[in-house]
């Protein structure tokens, strides 16, 4: 499976029928999560709540993930055309999680306790199955960041 945006998501944010994420202000958490039991649909999958394959609250993971810290949105000056969402790298000290295979990156809105509002923003597969023994799970994001939007054709 392929790292991706969630495109119901972005829909929503271009034609306000819904969903509002505000990148600068907004809390962003990541969440981890197995393979086993979901498959992303990118096209349709776009609140927090659409996932059922989360890691459980044990072992050093807390249920919904870490939130993300340092996070910003940058526009290059130079004609370029590129947005960038970045924030610092996260990680899980000693933790001892099995069976690890993706990343979801997400709002989290403050005023929903039941997480059903809180919008998916990116599923960063990891391409195989990671686990940790009484150590560090650590994700460090691309030096050019969570996500980068071209829109320059």
């Amino acid at each position: 499976m392929a790292s991706s945006l969630f495109a119901a998501t972005f829909k929503t944010l271009m034609t306000g029928s819904g969903t509002t994420v505000d990148f600068d202000t907004d809390t962003f958490n990541c969440a981890l999560v197995k393979l086993a039991g979901w498959t992303p649909q990118f096209d349709t999958d776009s609140k927090f709540s659409d996932i059922d394959s989360e890691l459980p609250a044990t072992g050093g993971y807390v249920a919904g993930g870490a939130t993300l810290t340092s996070t910003a949105v940058t526009q290059t000056s130079d004609g370029s055309a590129v947005i960038t969402f970045d924030a610092a790298d996260v990680s899980w000290t000693a933790s001892t999680l099995t069976d690890v295979r993706a990343a979801v990156v997400y709002s989290k809105t403050a005023n929903d306790a039941s997480a059903s509002n809180d919008s998916l923003i990116a599923y960063i597969d990891f391409d195989g199955n990671f686990s940790t023994t009484s150590g560090t799970f650590q994700i460090q994001w691309n030096p050019s960041g969570i996500f980068t939007l071209d829109l320059k054709p």
